[in-house]
C-alpha cells in the first residue's frame, strides 16, 4: 500500500488534479474482495489497477478526450459502495407505455430480485455478477475484449467494480419477449460506482435487450463508471437499446464493447435524452468474422448545460462484413454534444460495406456541437462513405408552417420530428420507438 501512495506522488498532472477521488481508490483497492474467489480473476485485477494507476484520470491533453473534461467530476470525494433504501427506490421512473418485457432492476448495479419480474425462459440465464464468476461464459469471456482498448477507465472499472449483471442465452434460444434493465441512481450523498455487465448471446440465439437509467428523486449527485461487454457469437443476433432519462444530478461513463462472430447481427439504438449533466460513451464494434451486420444509431437532444460526447468505433477485420451508422445531435440553449466516430477497414476485410452519416441541428446561439466523422481503409475493394452536416434551426420552415395555422410549438415538433426521423424510424421496436418521440417532443424547449 506504501509502495501505491509513493508512486501516486510521482504520477502524471492527471492524478494529481483528481488527487481527492483518485486516493480514494487506492485505498480502496486493497481492501477489496471483489475477485478473491478466482485467481485469475485476481491477477487480472491487479493488472488493470497497475495500468490505471500508471495513467491516471484522463485529461483534454488526450486527443480522445480533447472535449470531454472530467476534472470536475473527479476532483471531489465520493461514496464509492453506497448502501441505499431499496424500499424507497422507484423503477416505475423507466415504465414505457404498453411495452411487455421481463425486468431486471440495479440500483446503483446492484441486482435487486425483487424489483425484477423474470418469468420462466428456459435459456435464459440471468445473475448478479458477483455469483457468476463460476459460469463458463464469463470465465470465457470477461475482460477480454474491453480490457484490450486504449480506455484506462475500462481498467479502473475492472478493478474496482462492485457490481452489475450476467446475461447468457442458450444455443438457438430466441427470447420471447424483451429484456428491459433498469439502472436506478439513488442516494442522500455524493457517490461513485461501477458496474460491470457482460451478455453472451450463443449461436442462433436471438434477443432484444432495453437499458433504461434513470435518477431516484432528490438523489444526491453521483456519478457512474460503467462497461458493458458483449458477446454476439455465430448466427446470433442482438437489439439493443439506451434510454437515458436521468436527471440532471447523474453524471455518466459508459464503455461498450461487442464481439461479433460469423452471421451475426447486432443493432445499438443510442438515445440521450435531456437530464443527465455529463455522458460520455464508448461504443465499440468489432467485425472479427465474415459476413457480419452492424447498426449503430443516436439521437441526442440535450439542453441547459447538458453535455453528451459520443465516440463510436466501428472496427471491420474480415471480409464481407456490412456497417451502418447514423447519429443525429440536437442541442438546446447552452448544452454541447459531442460526436466522433471512426470506421477501420483491416487490410483483409475485403468486400466491406461501411456507412457513416452524422447530421446535427443547433437550436439557440449558445449550443455547440463537436464532430468528428473519421474513415480509415486499408483495403482496396470495399464501399465506403462518411459525412456530417451542420445547421441551425430552420426559421424560415418554422415561418412556412405556423402561416398554414400551425402554433409555433407544434410546428418546432414537427420540424425536430422530420429532422429525427431518420433515425427513428430504424428501432424495431414500436414501443421504445414511439416513447423517444414523446420525449423528444417533451425536452424541447
Amino acid at each position: 500500500m506504501g509502495n501505491l501512495i509513493n508512486r501516486l506522488t510521482k504520477n502524471n498532472m492527471s492524478t494529481l488534479v483528481a488527487e481527492s477521488l483518485y486516493q480514494q481508490l487506492v485505498s480502496t483497492f486493497e481492501e477489496s474482495e471483489t475477485f478473491q474467489t478466482s485467481s485469475k480473476l485476481s491477477t487480472i485485477r491487479h493488472e488493470a489497477f497497475e495500468r490505471f494507476q500508471k495513467e491516471g484520470f484522463p485529461t483534454v491533453k488526450n486527443e480522445e478526450w480533447k472535449y470531454t473534461n472530467l476534472h470536475s467530476l473527479v476532483n471531489k470525494p465520493y461514496v464509492l459502495n453506497i448502501q441505499t433504501d431499496v424500499d424507497k427506490v422507484d423503477a416505475s421512473l423507466a415504465d414505457i407505455p404498453n411495452l411487455d418485457a421481463h425486468r431486471i432492476v440495479l440500483v446503483n448495479g446492484q441486482f435487486v430480485l425483487a424489483f425484477s419480474s423474470l418469468d420462466d425462459e428456459v435459456g435464459l440465464t440471468v445473475k448478479p455478477i458477483d455469483e457468476a464468476y463460476e459460469e463458463p461464459n464469463l470465465q470465457a469471456h470477461y475482460a477480454q475484449y474491453a480490457d484490450k482498448t486504449d480506455n484506462v477507465l475500462v481498467q479502473l472499472n475492472t478493478a474496482l467494480q462492485t457490481s452489475g449483471v450476467y446475461i447468457s442465452v442458450a444455443a438457438g434460444k430466441v427470447v420471447s419477449k424483451p429484456v428491459h434493465i433498469v439502472h436506478v441512481a439513488a442516494g442522500d450523498s455524493p457517490f461513485f460506482a461501477q458496474t460491470r455487465n457482460l451478455i453472451v448471446v450463443e449461436p442462433n440465439a436471438e434477443i432484444e435487450i432495453i437499458e433504461s437509467f434513470v435518477t431516484q428523486k432528490e438523489s444526491a449527485d453521483n456519478l457512474h463508471n460503467k462497461v458493458t461487454e458483449i458477446v454476439v457469437r455465430e448466427s446470433a443476433k442482438m437489439q439493443h437499446y439506451y434510454l437515458q432519462v436521468a436527471e440532471s444530478s447523474s453524471a455518466y461513463i459508459h464503455h461498450t464493447e461487442v464481439y461479433q462472430e460469423q452471421h451475426s447481427l447486432y443493432n445499438n439504438y443510442n438515445c440521450n435524452l435531456p437530464g443527465a449533466s455529463f455522458v460520455r460513451h464508448n461504443i465499440n464494434v468489432r467485425l472479427d468474422a465474415e459476413n457480419v451486420e452492424s447498426h449503430l444509431y443516436g439521437i441526442n437532444l440535450t439542453d441547459a448545460r447538458q453535455f453528451v460526447d459520443n465516440h463510436t468505433v466501428v472496427d471491420h477485420m474480415k471480409p464481407n462484413c456490412e456497417s451502418y451508422e447514423w447519429y443525429k445531435n440536437i442541442p438546446q440553449e447552452e448544452s454541447t454534444a459531442v460526436f466522433n466516430g471512426k470506421i477501420f477497414v483491416r487490410e483483409d476485410a475485403q468486400k466491406t460495406n461501411a456507412f457513416q452519416q452524422n447530421n446535427n441541428m443547433l437550436i439557440g446561439d449558445k449550443s455547440t456541437v463537436f464532430t468528428k466523422p473519421q474513415l480509415e481503409i486499408f483495403a482496396d475493394d470495399v464501399k465506403c462513405s462518411h459525412g456530417c452536416t451542420m445547421g441551425q434551426f430552420d426559421e424560415e420552415a418554422l415561418f412556412y408552417l405556423r402561416a398554414r395555422g400551425i402554433g409555433e410549438d407544434s410546428a418546432r415538433i414537427l420540424l425536430v420530428h422530420a429532422f429525427a426521423f431518420d433515425v427513428t424510424s430504424r428501432f424495431s421496436n414500436e414501443q421504445v420507438r414511439s416513447y423517444v418521440e414523446n420525449l423528444v417532443a417533451k425536452g424541447l424547449s
